[in-house]
């Protein structure tokens, strides 16, 4: 098992880059007082890793919430995301300019390609391995890539993404694409880990959260990072973020990890990758 320290803790990206394995999504929250208060809620209670993308409509509100933070810009770790409409070599390298402008940032410490737009995605990996060589951004990676998507990928680039983010939650576990990750040595990360808000109808997972005394989201994510997978739960609300943090004094058994394990389903709450109508 990875060793989980703190809320403060990191996971090794193959490049060495040092990656908080707890973040803040910011999806769906608005670009103004509401992004910003739910990043200064978050950073204020420890957290240092911020998830962000352009289509999210908010990088202009994060970039508020970051110069007016009560740390430093360098102590905090800033993902977003290229869109699918901005695919391609040139296109992408325009995006990334136009996130870092709304951002009002020099760097990123991670940037993804969203989708794996078909025909797109390899022309966009160009692109970033180019900003990534210019130290534009610390580290590059992919979302929502299946296993095929990263093997044609892989075959066509110089530098194997440092990370993949993908739906990950008790019903979708995808233990496959999470091992052939880590044979490349590709960190794991999940979006929608709490199902959507569906997670709270598993009445399955209240024994769980009896025994260790904690709420079904704080057992979902432990077990996000017991399994060395990075999560970013969102939320506006500053108690919920708070208490999402509140995962480092208990450790879930191997026997209660294998029964969240049994809970996969195959079943999604977003789009498939292979099916998304782009």
């Amino acid at each position: 098992m990875n060793n989980i320290t703190n809320i403060k803790g990191t996971f090794d990206l193959h490049n060495g880059i040092k990656m908080p394995y707890l973040g803040l999504g910011v999806y769906l929250a608005d670009n103004d007082s509401e992004v910003i208060n739910a990043i200064h809620w978050a950073i204020d209670h420890g957290y240092r890793h911020i998830d962000t993308a352009s289509i999210y409509k908010n990088e202009e509100g994060v970039g508020k919430a970051i110069r007016t933070a009560s740390v430093s810009r360098e102590e905090l770790f800033i993902v977003s995301k290229v869109w699918n409409s901005d695919q391609g070599y040139d296109t992408t390298i325009k995006a990334f300019e136009e996130s870092l402008q709304r951002l009002q940032l020099d760097y990123l410490d991670l940037y993804l390609t969203h989708w794996p737009v078909k025909g797109k995605y390899n022309d966009t990996w160009k692109a970033l391995e180019t900003l990534y060589k210019q130290k534009r951004i610390r580290a590059i990676g992919v979302s929502n890539f299946m296993q095929h998507h990263l093997e044609d990928l892989i075959s066509h680039s110089e530098i194997i993404p440092m990370v993949n983010q993908m739906e990950f939650h008790p019903h979708l576990v995808q233990q496959n694409l999470i091992d052939f990750c880590n044979k490349h040595k590709i960190i794991y990360e999940a979006w929608s880990p709490m199902m959507q808000g569906k997670i709270f109808e598993l009445s399955i997972l209240d024994n769980l959260a009896h025994k260790y005394q904690k709420t079904v989201a704080q057992i979902v994510l432990r077990w996000n990072l017991q399994k060395g997978v990075i999560t970013i739960p969102k939320s506006v609300k500053k108690e919920r973020i708070i208490a999402n943090a509140n995962l480092f004094d208990f450790e879930l058994s191997a026997e209660d990890m294998n029964y969240i394990d049994a809970l996969d389903k195959n079943q999604r709450t977003g789009p498939d990758p292979d099916n998304f109508n782009f």
